[in-house]
């Protein structure tokens, strides 16, 4: 492990309705792990289709007692560590106004945009690939990323680019930057136009299989330096203690790799820049 590692800006604990991780387990690893920083951004996704897994509301944050309980531990750990109130929200074109007034009511220190589902359907699960090419999958979900950046743009970072090649039926082994340039191009250029930035997500290096590689993959972010980008979080996605800031050394070296000379952190929605 390396002396010091970055600030983790995404992870998820019991609030949100895919883990039940303890709020206070997640901060004593990241203090175990000698972070000076973190955020905690549960899962807001509206409107999320209802299955016979799923059911209704399960990703319908309270947001409310997730506030009560982080300002709690936020009081406990002063001084040994910044916890940050972030959310991680899904981005849907029919939930445009209510994500807007929701990001509006509460005090958020950090917003992550995710694009979880494609017309109603997530790349999570098997149906989205149904009778079609794994091309015609990965272009329906860069579209329509596409789409929900331009139409919303209240938030700091861009959540796991490439989200889908985790679940893709092949991986990320049919998977290139080069196939997919002129939609990643469009939306890489639309969040530097923005001023957003992008989630480094380690997810996907110690994922089962690891795909060795990081959400978005290097070949993007080194684009994304290309292009003058400049704003990246680093995230480990652990939705349970022993994942917080795994894959970290991994994902530094990478983005050093690409030019890139300083990670980011928010408060209050400000960044902050800090040398790798």
């Amino acid at each position: 492990m390396s002396k010091t590692l970055p600030a983790d800006f995404h992870m998820h604990t019991h609030h949100s309705g895919d883990s039940d991780a303890p709020m206070e387990m997640m901060i004593e690893k990241a203090l175990q792990k000698s972070l000076s920083s973190i955020c905690i951004t549960e899962h807001m996704d509206m409107d999320y289709p209802v299955t016979e897994d799923i059911p209704e509301g399960t990703y319908d944050l309270d947001t409310e007692s997730y506030m009560s309980e982080i300002r709690v531990f936020q009081d406990k750990y002063a001084g040994l560590i910044n916890i940050g109130f972030g959310v991680e929200l899904g981005l849907q074109p029919q939930i445009v106004f209510q994500n807007e007034q929701y990001v509006k009511k509460y005090p958020f220190d950090f917003v992550i945009g995710s694009n979880h589902l494609c017309h109603g359907k997530d790349p999570y699960y098997s149906d989205y690939y149904e009778n079609r090419s794994e091309k015609e999958a990965f272009t329906e979900f860069f579209e329509s990323t596409l789409e929900n950046i331009q139409l919303f743009d209240d938030f700091d970072v861009l959540g796991h680019l490439d989200y889908i090649v985790r679940y893709a039926p092949s991986l990320n082994r049919n998977y290139n930057y080069k196939t997919y340039s002129d939609l990643i191009d469009e939306i890489l250029k639309t969040l530097i136009d923005k001023g957003k930035g992008l989630d480094v997500n380690s997810k996907s290096l110690y994922s089962e299989p690891s795909l060795g590689d990081t959400n978005p993959s290097r070949d993007v972010l080194l684009r994304f330096h290309e292009l003058g980008g400049e704003i990246l979080t680093f995230g480990s996605d652990a939705h349970k203690p022993e994942h917080v800031a795994l894959g970290f050394d991994t994902a530094v070296e990478l983005v050093k790799s690409c030019g890139f000379k300083y990670y980011t952190t928010f408060s209050q929605r400000d960044p902050k820049y800090i040398k790798l």
